[in-house]
């Protein structure tokens, strides 16, 4: 069977395998009943789902071709190495900031500090990086952060560095 379009058939494979994956890793946890749910049972169907879709966008790309045959737009191109670097990097850098590394004495930077890392780092996977830019959409999305988590939904979070709330 031929493949009429690459970039379907790629994406619809990569939400099989992380669906199938997502459901796979959920039953190490309780699952449970419709009824009486356990802390696997919404990650089991969510995982489902993304691969039941995965596989729909997998078959529809073996059968349906489009208006056209395969265009340029259509093919598969090269890895964007930067993009998934910065992307990357914004996570990890958001984790440490949130959380610190104990084991090498570096200590959590809070809430506000780590959403700042990781916008700024991710603003760099762009093609056109605007500091200004970044620091805006930080500054709003630390406020929206503090507003759900701190105020509405009172968790106990680090918001800033310990040595400035101490």
């Amino acid at each position: 069977m031929k493949i009429k379009s690459p970039k379907d058939f790629f994406s619809g494979l990569l939400f099989v395998l992380f669906g199938a994956a997502f459901a796979w890793g959920s039953t190490t946890y309780r699952v449970g009943t419709s009824a009486s749910m356990g802390p696997g049972y919404f990650p089991l169907l969510l995982g489902l789902v993304l691969a039941f879709l995965g596989l729909v966008i997998l078959l529809r790309s073996l059968v349906w071709q489009g208006l056209n045959s395969v265009t340029e737009t259509d093919r598969v191109g090269a890895w964007a190495f930067r993009p998934l670097f910065f992307i990357i990097a914004a996570n990890v850098l958001f984790g440490v900031l949130l959380g610190g590394l104990p084991r090498l004495g570096l200590p959590a930077a809070g809430l506000v500090l780590a959403i700042y890392g990781l916008t700024v780092v991710a603003g760099l996977a762009g093609d056109r990086f605007s500091l200004k830019q970044s620091l805006l959409l930080a500054t709003v999305l630390s406020a929206g952060s503090y507003l759900a988590f701190v105020v509405l939904l009172k968790l106990q979070l680090l918001v800033w560095p310990a040595f400035l709330s101490a």
